[in-house]
């Protein structure tokens, strides 16, 4: 009888994209595996799981809101709400294992199948474990984290050191950099900013490259800006009339915008670090100041230490993002050096190796 599992999470592409390419890993060692992922209604995962082939059903949750305390006013209804869907989707489901990869879907999920017994895989992606993470780690089967050295977080007989797990398409490019930048409808003789905020997009990223743009574009530069759905139709009045720019809101063939690209400005989430380091490219980061235990400038730090990045604190790239952006393009050497260097941190199996210790586990 084939297996059945449940990939709980999301929110980001930090989240979903992990995940997605575990099911892909999974039914690789298991065509007739039957996989279900379970996300957040209203989050990105409701759109971008089906468009990958996979079934998704969506849980009435919310995280806590700092900003605005008003808004917190339905959680605990929604949390509540959250509990019966999960038991009503595991108890019909029937599940023989579930995995966390984070997300405010996760959490739920994965308490309910630990109270029900049932096989339970997390995947850590970050050097510093989330507060849910830790409390699910406990009972977990297995713990499976991007770094070494998360015994501080989780039972050191549980974890496994994989990696984190890139998108196939990117993990196994075969994309050039001509077919790249045709895709985009650039020049393939000039060199080529890629600049990606996160799947949601970044304020101060955003508002750095709006502001230098001109500068950009005249020191030879032609751009791919993702900005995230909040900055999209500026970007694009911005971009009008100007020529060697494409903008949008979301890049979907990831893999071609990494082959267009010379350099690349991004946030430092342990999956955008993860994929660049598989793509071999010269970056600067910007890390998101905000992320829990400031864990983004320790991803990019990790980086910067070994000559392989460059980074800019998000509340100074109004005044030095673009100064460093030309700056690199203007030093081959110091390219070519950080392609070295960024490439030794590469994984590209890590999917692979969660599918078969989760796989090995449930029989």
């Amino acid at each position: 009888m084939s297996k059945r599992v449940i990939i709980a999470g999301g929110g980001t592409g930090g989240h979903i994209f992990p995940a997605i390419a575990i099911a892909h890993a999974l039914l690789k060692k298991d065509k007739n595996m039957e996989i279900l992922f379970v996300g957040a209604k209203g989050k990105m995962e409701m759109e971008k799981v089906p468009q990958a082939g996979f079934p998704v059903k969506g849980l009435d949750i919310a995280g806590f809101n700092r900003s605005s305390l008003i808004k917190n006013i339905s959680l605990p209804w929604k949390l509540v709400k959250s509990f019966f869907q999960v038991r009503k989707i595991v108890n019909e489901f029937k599940p023989d294992a579930v995995i966390g990869v984070g997300g405010y879907s996760s959490f739920p999920v994965l308490r309910y199948a630990q109270a029900r017994k049932i096989p339970t895989f997390i995947h850590e992606s970050n050097s510093f474990a989330g507060r849910a993470n830790i409390m699910l780690g406990k009972n977990a089967t297995k713990v499976f984290t991007a770094s070494e050295g998360m015994e501080q977080f989780f039972p050191a007989a549980k974890i496994v050191v994989t990696g984190n797990p890139v998108r196939a398409n990117i993990a196994a490019m075969t994309t050039s950099r001509e077919e790249g930048l045709t895709s985009f409808g650039l020049n393939t003789g000039k060199q080529t900013l890629l600049v990606i905020g996160g799947s949601l997009g970044a304020k101060a990223i955003n508002e750095a490259i709006d502001a230098g743009l001109d500068q950009i574009l005249e020191a030879g530069l032609q751009l791919i800006w993702q900005t995230g759905k909040p900055y999209a139709a500026k970007a694009a009045e911005r971009c009008r009339e100007k020529a060697g720019v494409w903008t949008s809101e979301f890049i979907s063939k990831m893999e071609n915008a990494y082959a267009a690209a010379d350099i690349v400005v991004a946030r430092s989430g342990a999956m955008t670090v993860a994929e660049l380091s598989v793509a071999g490219k010269p970056v600067i980061f910007v890390p998101f100041p905000y992320a829990a235990e400031d864990h983004q400038t320790v991803n990019a730090m990790q980086l910067v230490n070994k000559q392989a990045a460059v980074m800019v604190k998000d509340a100074d790239a109004s005044q030095q993002l673009v100064p460093a952006i030309i700056a690199l393009a203007n030093d081959a050497e110091r390219r070519r050096q950080f392609i070295h260097a960024i490439s030794a941190f590469a994984v590209t199996n890590a999917d692979t190796v969660i599918a078969d210790e989760i796989i090995k586990s449930i029989g």
